[in-house]
């Protein structure tokens, strides 16, 4: 009897362990974020580290000689006038201790092919983890996120997928050295992730996994769709449609081996936008003669910051509606349409979070959620995560 009662006692604190290990809110900033104008630019100093545990600056690069890159000096360091961003960014945890900074290497820009040569030959990889370490330590981070985007893709090789695995296992074992941390974007969907990783194997060397549940759906599709949906449409009935949503996404990765409290789910908090064929036609899946109008801080057709989509909201009469089957809203105004996360499905998503036993959320990228409170409170995407995934 003794000995049983001591194992309840241990099992309920076992249990007690596992359901109190915090979630992850991981925040991805975009550093260009500076040369925005207006309500946009945002000063890396005034961001609120507090809704973060992590926070991850974007980007810098690789050589073909595998060192690390600063792509933009004058906006990361501090010389000749620079902007000190780095430095910048890393006092945040003077503000709220215990939040952790990496940097990002990679990104879309990068591309693929440098990465691809890197990672296929030996003496880069030591030599590239080697440079890594110096380079977090010497500008003060916690550690590196890889944002490789993507393996095997956009001018790599089949063999990347082995190498991507070599590249972290040398990682992994210098980062080890100087309890660094070691986490990696990557790509959500089967129809992307199932040709760039071994899924096992690169979940054995990474601290985390901030899986970019994002960009399901763009101006490059040619009729309207989500850019994050939750779940799939009854419109959608090929196997490859129905595999473009967040639930579909997670349980690929879940069933490929990666452990569910290492896999952290992406939000955006931006809209993927769509000029209409026709202005009368707005239901998801009604035909897009191309992206929409760029908006005025992010400059960029095809997108809209969340900032940049309650501005337009308050001044103008943009209609809103609820996908009940992809549990997301969208909105149109003439003939542009915009897909977009608001309160109500960012929470839906931080209960999916904890539903499926997930690491917590990230979001791409906190400089585009209503930071400076135009539209009401300051930073509502954030803060609705928060309350569901940190708040107890």
């Amino acid at each position: 009897m003794r000995l049983l009662i001591g194992f309840c006692i241990l099992g309920l604190s076992w249990l007690t362990l596992v359901k109190t290990e915090p979630h992850k809110v991981v925040c991805y900033f975009g550093s260009w974020a500076v040369y925005r104008p207006g309500n946009g630019k945002i000063d890396i100093s005034k961001l609120d580290p507090s809704l973060c545990t992590h926070m991850i600056y974007t980007f810098v690069g690789i050589t073909d000689a595998g060192e690390v890159k600063v792509l933009d000096p004058w906006a990361d360091l501090p010389d000749n006038g620079g902007k000190a961003g780095f430095q910048k960014f890393n006092a945040l945890r003077k503000r709220h201790p215990g939040m952790k900074t990496l940097v990002a290497i990679g990104g879309w820009n990068e591309g693929s092919q440098k990465y691809s040569r890197v990672a296929g030959k030996p003496a880069l990889r030591s030599h590239f983890a080697e440079n890594a370490v110096d380079f977090v330590l010497k500008y003060k981070f916690d550690g590196l996120d890889i944002d490789w985007e993507y393996p095997n893709q956009r001018g790599g090789k089949p063999a990347d997928v082995r190498n991507f695995v070599l590249l972290l296992k040398e990682l992994r074992a210098r980062f080890d050295e100087h309890n660094l941390i070691l986490t990696a974007a990557v790509a959500a969907a089967e129809v992307s992730a199932s040709l760039s990783y071994n899924i096992p194997s690169i979940s054995k060397y990474l601290d985390f996994i901030n899986i970019m549940t994002y960009d399901f759906h763009g101006s490059w599709d040619h009729i309207t769709g989500h850019n994050t949906p939750l779940y799939p449409a009854k419109r959608e009935t090929t196997a490859v449609s129905r595999g473009l949503n967040v639930n579909a996404s997670v349980n690929y990765w879940l069933n490929h081996g990666v452990p569910a409290r290492k896999l952290v789910l992406g939000t955006a908090l931006y809209g993927r936008t769509f000029t209409l064929s026709n202005s009368r036609k707005y239901t998801p899946g009604s035909a897009a003669s191309g992206p929409g109008r760029a908006g005025q801080y992010t400059r960029q057709p095809g997108m809209l910051g969340y900032n940049e989509i309650c501005e337009q909201q308050s001044h103008s009469t943009w209609i809103t509606a609820w996908d009940v089957e992809q549990r997301v809203p969208y909105a149109h105004y003439g003939d542009q349409w915009v897909s977009f996360d608001n309160v109500k499905s960012i929470t839906e998503k931080a209960n999916y979070v904890k539903k499926m036993g997930l690491g917590g959320a990230m979001v791409w990228s906190i400089e585009t959620d209503d930071f400076g409170g135009v539209c009401g409170n300051k930073y509502p995407l954030l803060n609705a995560l928060n309350r569901v995934l940190r708040v107890q």
